[in-house]
């Protein structure tokens, strides 16, 4: 029997006959794609388009790696085709010297349809910060509420609450001023004074009048040695004795070598006689807050002393913020006396800047006999 002349050709290749299946099932995946760009656009399938990515590179880079090479012809279709798919998908072409046949995928931004909202992406978090890794800051103190003084909310009772430097205020245990009650007589060695006329300058500080001293007043107590800074007034008088209250009190202030404290109190009283010495600082009163008044005449603290010297001692504090303690008093027991005319000169600038009594808190008071 003869051959039929179709029958006659030659069988082909099986590189030929394995070209077609090869070609089939790289097409295999796009008309999947094609019908999600045709039915929902790009950014519909930007996440497929990703996996698609992902799955194709290591794919490429095998058959990179392979040896043996598709043939010229099937190359060139499937280039062809990449090169569409890629249009379509919003692919990018592969930069040169890239792996041959390697596609990637990124969005392509396109205006959404009329009357469509684009959904909004969320932004991108930075993962917290361990407490553990993040740097230690030091804890600033409470700022300060405002200025101390003598009522309201900024009064005595809320000192402490003002700034953390006034927190003795609250807390101290050797708080001045005290009633001086009882005590222990004792043959208390005399202060020895000794002041001289001296230069001074008058200063109204928003809580009080003060003079301010020359150099070279001092007083000695026991075996200690301080010298006179300062003076200033309260009114009412805010030390008293055995429960008696005084019109006004005048605290001189010293400090030793080693920066210590030591306070001599005078009591003030009304009567018929005028004090030349605090009508001196009067006569040289500045007319604003905050400036310090030069006196034009010297002043001599010794005029200011009681006849009689005796005393009580004790161990206190300030009696204004920030109510330092370790502070040594000594009261006069004496009163000087002032006239009203005086007092009403003080109390027309304050009208009250005492701090109330405080406890003695079971303390050792000395007083001369």
């Amino acid at each position: 029997m003869t051959a039929s002349p179709r029958l006659s050709r030659a069988a082909p290749s099986p590189r030929a006959a394995r070209a077609p299946h090869r070609l089939v099932q790289r097409l295999r995946p796009v008309p999947l794609a094609l019908a999600l760009l045709l039915a929902h656009g790009p950014h519909a399938i930007a996440a497929a388009a990703g996996d698609a990515a992902a799955k194709a590179e290591p794919a490429a880079r095998a058959t990179s790696q392979a040896p043996a090479a598709a043939p010229p012809g099937e190359a060139a279709d499937l280039d062809r085709l990449r090169q569409r798919l890629a249009e379509k998908l919003g692919a990018t072409s592969p930069a040169p010297g890239a792996q041959p046949g390697l596609v990637r995928l990124t969005t392509r931004p396109e205006a959404a349809p009329a009357g469509v909202a684009t959904p909004a992406v969320p932004p991108v978090r930075k993962p917290a910060v361990l407490a553990a890794q993040a740097p230690l800051r030091a804890v600033a103190p409470p700022p300060r509420r405002g200025p101390w003084s003598y009522g309201g909310e900024s009064g005595p009772a809320f000192w402490a609450e003002l700034d953390p430097a006034f927190a003795l205020c609250a807390k101290g245990r050797r708080q001045s001023p005290i009633d001086i009650r009882g005590g222990v007589a004792v043959d208390l060695e005399p202060i020895r004074f000794d002041y001289r006329p001296s230069a001074f300058a008058v200063f109204d500080d928003g809580h009080t009048i003060l003079a301010r001293i020359a150099p070279g007043n001092t007083i000695e107590v026991g075996a200690r040695r301080f010298e006179l800074r300062q003076l200033h007034f309260h009114h009412p008088a805010e030390e008293r004795i055995e429960g008696r209250g005084f019109d006004m009190s005048l605290h001189l202030v010293h400090e030793d070598a080693q920066g210590r404290l030591a306070v001599l109190a005078l009591l003030l009283q009304r009567g018929d006689e005028p004090q030349e010495m605090v009508q001196r600082v009067w006569n040289d009163l500045p007319l604003e807050k905050g400036v310090e008044q030069p006196a034009s005449r010297p002043l001599d603290p010794a005029a200011l002393l009681p006849a009689e010297r005796g005393y009580a001692t004790y161990m206190g504090s300030l009696t204004s913020p920030p109510c330092s303690e370790d502070v040594l008093w000594m009261v006069m027991r004496q009163p000087l006396s002032v006239t009203q005319a005086q007092i009403d000169v003080f109390t027309h600038l304050y009208p009250m800047n005492a701090r109330p009594l405080q406890s003695a808190a079971g303390r050792l008071i000395k007083r001369s006999p």
